[in-house]
Parts: structure tokens; C-alpha cells; sequence
């Protein structure tokens, strides 16, 4: 039940319902139980009254010429009648059930009593239509016939429903009081219990746009401090992307500045008027180059903005690894044709390899197409020593996943230098190749992406130049894919 419905659920208002709900709802209980009890205790000094007076009759039942006798003097007969709220009655009978004094119509008790002498009993009847209160005893007499008699003595109950209406008066009274005064203190209190709160949103909205300094948790109540570490945390994360975010975009004005600023020197030379033909196709030459470099900056950023935003609504479907390998394979033949070098490929084979991960299409194509580009831009090759660039799919179901290997025959990355490609715009000293330092970092975000980690090692330890080898691996569920992707595989082998 919901004693303060709002549009927008407010804790608040939850906890005010669940305080006040329950209160407002035992009062009434709490008024019946009160008026069961309070009828209990005003009826216990009336009940003693009775059985005082049944018992001061039962002293008047005598023996007189061998039968049984009452006498009730005057004075005790309009005493017992002196009531000004109740009307009182009483009856004897003799031993054989005679009518000895008091009322003919007084009910009797039920017959399947036994009757036991000297003992007080009450009990709740009806005489002529109003309720009364009876209490009655028996007597024994040394009279013929043995039986006791009975003497029994009613009330109405009038005087007992004043007596427990003021009882309940006495009690429910100071509880309407107390009531209202109970709703204010527990309001008072959820205020104050919720100030902190309060003062925590003040400090939040006084802050300014770039303060992202973690939140004071000791000024917060114990039960909201997870909170609170909870956005510290997420600032400390929020804080790390924007600053990530700036040095990358630092060093992306920096990479397009080179190229741009190329081009605008080659513009220059072209139009001096004494240049010739030679020096005015050397000039547009630099400037081709000088625009490729910088279309490949831009869509290598394009490409990290795609992987890195793709986590939230990434589009994932069934993939056949070995058909992406080597759809992009064949996007780099004329490329590998053109540098001598020798582009392979090993594992099952695309028609029949049932290699199947679940993975976005897209972004597992710009993974393979970015390892071949840096294997191809980083081997060294010419017709007398031709490199080899070697793209494999293996299949592990002891470990559970899909391994993709890209390697050549270059000179390799030194183990220091590892995780540092990992980095955008980072590229090994002491190389000559045109290149923007973001392959890698795009391989490593896409393969995050799909639940992959990216090794790098020496394709040929111990071997000069060693060659790098760089491995995906691709975590899998499925054991089933996976056998059947290593049958295959041995089979077309």
C-alpha cells in the first residue's frame, strides 16, 4: 500500500510509506485489542462483586422442619437491588429443583454440569432480553433427597461497558495525540537522515566542469560510502579516458601536421616560376605521397574512433575466421606481387572449415587487414630475397579458442619494445617504412572487443633477423566448433 504515490520513485517517500504505512494500519488493530483487554479488566472487580454476593446467599439457605429454606431479610433484599445502572437478579432452587426465592425466569445452567458444592462459577446468559453477567454456586443440606441446591445471581452489564468505554478512553485518547507527533518525529528524522545527502548533491553541482577530483567518502553515512566510491572510481576512469582522449588528439594534429605541411611546401616549389619539368613532377610526386600518408592517418583514425565506439552496440553474428582471412588475403596480393614477397596462408580451408566465432564482420576484417599491412610494410624484400608473410588459423579445443597468427620474416620487435606498439602513434626506431603507429592499438581494441588476447613473439628464435609473429586469441564456448574445425583442418592438410 502506498500512502504518497509519485510519478518518479522517490527513497524518500519508500521509506516514509514503509514507516508510516505499518503504524497507521496496527492503530486500528491496536484499537480492538485494546477494548478486548479493557473489557477483561473491567469486568474482573464486578465478576468478585458477584461472586461476594452469591456467596453471601448461599449462607441464607438453611434446613427448617427437614426442607430446604431461604430467608432474605428486607433490608438485604432492597440492598441488593440498589443499583443505579444494573438491574440485579438471583433465584434459588431446593435440592429436587423446588423454587425456594428471586426470579421463575432465570435461566439455569446446562445440564451436562456437574454440580460441585462450594465452588463459584460465571458464566454470560440472557434474562428477559438483556445480557447479564451470572455467577451461582450449590449448596449441600442435610435434607432428604441429597441433592444440592442451587443459588445464582445476575447482572446486567451495563456499569462493565462504561467502565472498559472509559478505559479505552483513557488509552486511545493520548494515542491521537501521540500519533501525529510520532508522523512529525519520523518525518523530522528522514529530513535529517538525509541531509548528508543532501550536502553531497550541493557539493557535486558546485563543482566545475573539469574537476574530476575523487568525492570526500568520510563525510557520507557508512551506507551511502559504496556509493560514493563507486562514482570515484568511475571518475578516476572518466578522468584517464579525457586525458587519453587529449594526448591522442595531440598526437593526431602532430601525425597530420607533417603531411600537410608537405604538401603545402611541394604547392610552394611547384609554382616557383623558374622550376622545370623534372623538379615540377618530383614536387607532384612528394605531394601524392604526402596526401596518401595523410588519408592513411585519417582512416587509421577512423578506424581506432570505430573500434574503440563500437563496444556499446557492437553487432555480433556467426563469422568464418578462415573466409575473412582470406577475403582480406586476396585485398593484398597485388600489394605482397609488387614487393616480392611471398604471401601464404595455412589452416583449413575457407569452403568447408566450420571456423565460427561470434564476432562483428567489419572491424575482425580491419583486425587481419592491419596485421597483414604491418607484416608486408615491415619485411624487407626484393627479387633475389624475396620476404614471406604467412597468415595462419589454427584451431585449440583443449584451451577453447580460435588462433589467428600473422607472421614474417622481418627484423623483428625487441621484447622491450612490445607492449609500447600498443600505443597509437608509437613505432619502432631505426625503420624507414611510412606508417601512422596505430595498426596495432586498433588489432588490440578490436580484439578486446571480442574477448581476444594479442601476443607478439619471434617467428624464429634464435634466427637473424628473427621475424615477428603476432597471435590473437580468440576465447570460445563451443566445443563442438571447434573438433570440427580441427578434423577439417588435419583433413585438408
Amino acid at each position: 500500500m502506498k500512502l504518497f504515490q509519485r510519478e518518479q520513485r522517490s527513497l524518500f517517500g519508500e521509506i516514509l510509506d514503509w514507516m508510516l504505512t505499518p503504524l497507521l494500519l496496527l492503530w486500528p488493530v491496536s484499537l480492538a485489542l485494546t477494548w478486548l483487554v479493557a473489557q477483561s479488566i473491567a469486568g474482573k472487580p464486578f465478576d468478585r462483586a458477584l461472586e461476594y454476593n452469591v456467596q453471601a446467599l448461599a449462607q441464607l439457605v438453611s434446613v427448617q422442619n427437614k426442607r430446604a429454606a431461604f430467608n432474605l431479610p428486607q433490608p438485604a433484599r432492597e440492598l441488593l437491588r440498589a443499583d443505579d445502572s444494573d438491574l440485579v437478579y438471583y433465584q434459588v432452587l431446593g435440592p429436587r429443583g423446588e423454587f425456594l426465592s428471586g426470579e421463575r425466569d432465570f435461566p439455569r445452567p446446562t445440564d451436562d454440569e456437574t454440580p460441585v458444592v462450594g465452588e463459584v462459577h460465571l458464566r454470560n446468559d440472557e434474562v428477559r432480553g438483556l445480557d447479564v453477567r451470572v455467577a451461582y454456586t450449590w449448596v449441600r443440606l442435610d435434607v432428604p433427597g441429597g441433592a444440592p441446591c442451587l443459588v445464582q445471581v445476575a447482572e446486567t452489564r451495563e456499569k462493565r461497558s462504561v467502565l472498559a468505554t472509559e478505559i479505552i478512553k483513557g488509552v486511545m485518547l493520548p494515542q491521537l495525540v501521540i500519533l501525529p507527533l510520532a508522523v512529525l518525529l519520523v518525518w523530522l528524522a528522514l529530513v535529517r537522515g538525509f541531509k548528508p545527502l543532501s550536502q553531497l548533491e550541493e557539493r557535486i553541482r558546485a563543482r566545475k566542469p573539469d574537476d574530476l577530483s575523487p568525492l570526500d567518502d568520510k563525510a557520507v553515512p557508512l551506507e551511502v560510502a559504496p556509493l560514493v566510491q563507486s562514482v570515484n572510481d568511475l571518475l578516476t576512469r572518466l578522468k584517464v579516458s579525457i586525458a587519453t582522449q587529449k594526448r591522442f588528439l595531440a598526437d593526431a594534429a602532430h601525425q597530420l601536421k607533417t603531411p600537410l605541411a608537405g604538401l603545402r611546401m611541394q604547392a610552394d616549389l611547384a609554382q616557383r616560376e623558374a622550376v622545370n619539368e623534372d623538379e615540377l613532377k618530383q614536387s607532384l610526386d612528394q605531394i601524392g605521397r604526402s596526401s596518401m600518408r595523410a588519408t592513411h592517418t585519417v582512416n587509421q583514425l577512423l578506424a581506432l574512433a570505430r573500434a574503440e565506439g563500437g563496444g556499446q552496440a557492437l553487432a555480433m553474428q556467426p563469422c568464418d575466421l578462415a573466409r575473412i582471412v582470406m577475403d582480406t588475403m586476396q585485398d593484398s596480393v597485388a600489394r605482397t606481387m609488387d614487393r616480392h614477397i611471398d604471401l601464404g596462408y595455412d589452416g583449413p580451408d575457407p569452403e568447408t572449415s566450420g571456423v565460427q566465432l561470434g564476432g562483428n564482420p567489419t572491424l575482425l576484417k580491419e583486425l587481419v587487414r592491419n596485421l597483414l599491412d604491418n607484416a608486408i610494410n615491415y619485411t624487407p624484400s626484393s627479387a633475389e630475397a624475396p620476404g614471406v608473410v604467412t597468415a595462419r588459423v589454427l584451431a585449440d579445443p583443449f584451451g577453447h579458442a580460435l588462433v589467428l597468427q600473422v607472421e614474417d620474416s622481418g627484423p623483428g620487435i625487441p621484447a622491450s619494445e612490445r607492449e609500447l606498439v600498443f600505443q597509437p602513434f608509437y613505432r619502432a626506431l631505426g625503420t624507414n617504412v611510412d606508417g601512422s603507429g596505430l595498426g596495432l592499438p586498433i588489432v588490440r581494441e578490436i580484439a578486446r572487443q571480442h574477448n581476444a588476447e594479442v601476443t607478439i613473439e619471434d617467428a624464429r628464435p634464435g634466427h637473424t633477423p628473427p621475424g615477428t609473429r603476432v597471435t590473437v586469441r580468440f576465447l570460445l564456448s563451443d566445443r563442438r566448433v571447434l573438433a570440427s574445425a580441427r578434423e577439417k583442418s588435419h583433413a585438408t592438410s
